[in-house]
């Protein structure tokens, strides 16, 4: 019973850390708008509202998440959104190291690693609807 409260403990503290940290993007997105996102869409050849799944990523799934309602979902949405973060605006970096010998993207990279394993592992008892 122990190392399931633990798992469960374990699964809330990711869920409330990565939803935390991404909503913070989110709502810097709301406050002063997308238009760079939209910008780097349409230099990527994409139409302009692919930037508008910003707010799904960053805004929808971390709420997800902190609530525990379907918070698989919460976390796909979170993975894409890194997986177009890396394409449309961290290319450029992706094999760069830092001056301490650290990957350039790791902040990005923890992100998405996290959001992938909370798919995987699901969000714990301690969530709205366990999913």
């Amino acid at each position: 019973m122990r190392d399931n409260l633990s798992d469960d403990v374990g699964k809330l503290l990711l869920r409330l850390t990565l939803g935390i940290l991404i909503l913070l993007h989110g709502i810097a997105k709301i406050t002063g708008g997308i238009t760079p996102i939209e910008q780097m869409a349409e230099g990527a050849g994409l139409p302009g509202f692919v930037a508008y799944g910003t707010y799904l990523g960053e805004v929808l799934g971390p709420i997800l998440l902190l609530i525990g309602w379907y918070a698989r979902v919460g976390a796909g949405l979170i993975a894409v959104n890194m997986l177009f973060a890396f394409a449309l605006a961290h290319r450029h970096e992706l094999l760069d190291m830092t001056d301490v010998g650290g990957w350039a993207l790791e902040l990005q990279g923890m992100f998405l690693f996290t959001a992938l394993a909370l798919v995987l592992t699901g969000p714990g008892r301690l969530s709205v609807n366990q999913r």
